[in-house]
């Protein structure tokens, strides 16, 4: 394929991806009192019993309290988009497939199921490891800040804070496929990895320091172990894949 010719497949795949992701951005507007009870239900996890029952003020103590007259638009807007994109996970990865497709060799070819099936499995693992870790991160940040803090969160704050979370624990999930992925095309050697290791940890720190919203030490540890195991695990299937190559090559 030509230059031009590479630049209309990624245009016609980033429409695809932004037509996939609109679609899901209208199913979940729709969707949106039933999203936001689940995404309000780590809040209410979060609170102490008193604190859920409280009725003096503001109210129940899993509202949230919109602080202008447009913010409820925009909550809405942004529940709307990001669980667009994250109903869209799948045809997002299918697009960035095919898009990779041409250049690879078919025995190359032949790992499209796997990278399509992992891929999805993982980002929802993320996603659900992520939605069980946000009741702790919020006691744990509560906690730093005194009893005499009480939290009454505002809507775009709150929701950007989970969402957020859920989606860079699910792209933080698809690091093994990126790894895996460049061995398999030869850009990265499995040796690199290996000798890599311990760049690999300050790396994996401080890219859930920045991916996270939060960036408390729960959250942190919470999302960088997984990582790093995914990192050995990409060593293994490396190192399984040049045994094999190799036992071929010795049988040819």
């Amino acid at each position: 394929m030509t230059l031009m010719e590479h630049l209309t497949e990624l245009r016609r795949r980033l429409i695809i991806t932004v037509a996939a992701i609109g679609v899901g951005a209208i199913v979940c507007w729709f969707a949106y009192p039933w999203i936001l009870e689940f995404l309000l239900e780590p809040y209410c996890r979060s609170l102490p019993e008193a604190d859920r029952n409280a009725t003096e003020v503001f109210g129940s103590g899993c509202q949230l309290y919109a602080r202008n007259p447009f913010e409820p638009f925009s909550v809405r807007i942004s529940v709307a988009g990001y669980g667009g994109l994250i109903l869209a996970v799948p045809v997002v990865l299918w697009q960035v497939w095919r898009f990779v497709a041409p250049g690879l060799f078919s025995h190359e070819k032949r790992f499209a199921v796997a990278f399509m099936v992992s891929g999805v499995t993982l980002f929802f693992a993320g996603a659900a490891l992520a939605y069980w870790s946000i009741p702790r991160a919020l006691e744990f940040l509560s906690q730093l800040g005194g009893e005499n803090l009480v939290e009454w969160y505002a809507p775009n704050e709150y929701l950007g804070f989970v969402i957020k979370m859920i989606v860079a624990f699910g792209i933080g999930f698809e690091f093994p496929i990126a790894l895996i992925f460049l061995q398999i095309l030869g850009i990265v050697d499995n040796k690199t990895l290996r000798n890599g290791r311990r760049y690999a940890v300050v790396g994996i720190v401080a890219l859930v320091a920045v991916i996270t919203p939060s960036g408390d030490p729960f959250t942190l540890g919470v999302l960088s172990v997984p990582m790093y195991i995914f990192y050995e695990i990409a060593i293994l299937f490396g190192r399984i894949r040049n045994r094999r190559a190799k036992k071929q090559l010795e049988a040819q």
